[in-house]
């Protein structure tokens, strides 16, 4: 007999063994100072369609999971375990945890006797060789539910199929400059178990659902590729209705992609930007800086990056050259400018805890234009000597926690967004991301636009295709004269990071902000 996919509430089933395991068979392994151990379930549907017909549709499972232990007899060295399950799993699963438990105290008790060998064969560059430490934190016992109007395992996939289907027909149709049209939708209910040695027992669910539309369009200008998401934390309303909230705002799904694919026909009728060699007045709007906060903000203030634990293949942070050589408590912003890190806000970025059982809290970057601080593990958090801020993040439970941004954003300010354009004479108007270039460090960024709109005399002008700006990061943010009280949060839903990569879905956003800078585009 075949059997039963597996559910979100296995983990019923599951939780008193899995913390039982974590907790006192832990104390079984000689030599092992700590373990947890992560169970992920997910339940996810989704479909595709390519110019108003049906591409492909897919409803399945993932079940995981993931372990480490930090073990050694002198020095402590951390080791891990990861596996991907199926339903055959079930039935064994103490047995796999059991083992993979073993798997993984054996292998820190052997990075650990390595690690201590390395004095007698390296002499004082060993000294840079030490213990694996975890930085303190609370422990909590908690179960966070899910919030959905419509459960995400509830909509037919015949649903969906239809619903892609016709959108993508319907933006075929809607003008001839349209070549090509992909309209993909999926939804999902997540369920994520942490438990450890100290005691942490936490069960936290979500529920994802999230559009993605992709058209070209082909006029004047030459071709024109637009793409764009919509999503949330929520289920199936999120498309059908759209979302209204504070700070997250989306038409229902059909209508976001109507409005896509109206831009993709104007801009490619569009005149080319023309590249400056000197900088301008340029204004950009929450979903141009949405782009722009991931990528000189979020990035560069992971930890994990910043102490160079992937410089080999991600790169460095000009915010700390070495510990001794830091941006912190140093200016690097103009005074009106702020960012953080909030996984308590809503959207892709939101939890309550991260994937070591750390209780989230808002990461101050920049606070006023003086820079505050990093994202950090328990790990990095011991080596700075700083509080864990619970920004360790894996995408399945069989892959090690990285370092992620949550929701990372510039703060708001005051201004009117409408006023800061009528108080300019001549400038420009970013409005949406496109592409971002950024230097290894971040130290310097390139960031084309979704569209261009030329400022005279405080009025909107003529739009323009295939331009962007180009700036180095600390210049850039010295010179904002103007932030918006527009603060809005938009879902990145492919931010990688790792090897073997890891593709996490984030929250960035901002307001409307007005600085100096060049203009990318066409030389003349």
């Amino acid at each position: 007999m075949p059997r039963q996919p597996i559910t979100v509430e296995v983990i019923d089933r599951i939780k008193p063994m899995i913390f039982d395991l974590a907790t006192r068979y832990r104390k079984t392994l000689r030599g092992c100072r700590y373990a947890d151990i992560r169970v992920g379930v997910d339940e996810a549907q989704s479909a595709a369609a390519e110019n108003g017909g049906s591409k492909h549709s897919s409803r399945d499972y993932g079940f995981a999971v993931g372990i480490r232990a930090l073990s050694g007899d002198g020095m402590v060295a951390p080791g891990y375990f990861g596996r991907s399950l199926g339903a055959a799993d079930l039935d064994r699963l103490h047995q796999v945890v059991k083992e993979g438990l073993r798997h993984a105290h054996h292998r820190a008790r052997a990075n650990a006797e390595r690690k201590a060998a390395m004095g007698a064969e390296f002499g004082s560059l060993a000294d840079a060789v030490t213990d694996c430490s975890l930085a303190p934190i609370d422990i909590h016992q908690d179960v966070v539910p899910a919030v959905f109007e419509v459960d995400p395992r509830s909509v037919p996939l015949v649903e969906l199929v239809a619903f892609t289907t016709e959108i993508s027909r319907a933006c075929s149709a809607l003008d001839p400059h349209v070549q090509y049209t992909s309209i993909s939708a999926f939804t999902l209910l997540s369920r994520e178990l942490f438990c450890s040695s100290e005691g942490a027992n936490i069960d936290q669910s979500f529920a994802v659902t999230q559009g993605s539309c992709y058209l070209v369009a082909h006029g004047a200008s030459g071709a024109q590729e637009l793409y764009n998401y919509s999503g949330h934390q929520r289920g199936w309303e999120v498309l059908t209705r759209g979302v209204q909230e504070e700070f997250i705002r989306f038409p229902d799904f059909p209508t976001f992609c109507a409005i896509l694919t109206k831009d993709a026909v104007n801009l490619c009728n569009a005149r080319p930007l023309q590249a400056t060699e000197q900088e301008v007045v340029v204004v950009t709007d929450p979903h141009y800086n949405t782009l722009k906060a991931h990528e000189i903000v979020g990035h560069p203030t992971e930890l994990d990056r910043a102490i160079k634990m992937e410089a080999s293949y991600a790169g460095r942070s000009w915010l700390l050259r070495n510990l001794q050589h830091t941006q912190v408590g140093k200016t690097i912003a103009s005074p009106l400018v702020s960012a953080f890190s909030d996984p308590s806000l809503p959207g892709f970025g939101h939890y309550r805890y991260d994937h070591e059982g750390t209780p989230v809290k808002r990461v101050m970057h920049i606070d006023h234009g003086v820079f505050t601080g990093f994202m950090n593990s328990r790990q990095t958090a011991a080596v700075l000597g700083v509080e864990p801020n619970g920004s360790y993040k894996a995408t399945d439970a069989s892959l090690v926690p990285l370092i992620r941004m949550s929701n990372t954003v510039f703060g708001p300010g005051d201004r009117d967004p409408q006023e800061i354009i009528r108080e300019v004479t001549q400038g420009y108007y970013l409005v949406g991301h496109r592409t971002p270039s950024i230097a290894e460090s971040r130290e310097n960024f390139r960031i084309s636009a979704m569209k261009v709109y030329e400022i005279k005399q405080g009025q909107i002008g003529e739009l323009f295709c295939n331009g962007g700006i180009v700036a180095d990061t600390k210049d850039y943010l010295m010179k904002v004269d103007a932030v918006g009280n527009d603060f809005r949060l938009y879902p990145i839903p492919n931010c990688g990071k790792g090897q073997p990569m890891q593709t996490k879905r984030v929250g960035n956003g901002g307001p409307t902000m007005r600085s100096r800078a060049r203009l990318t585009g066409v030389r003349k």
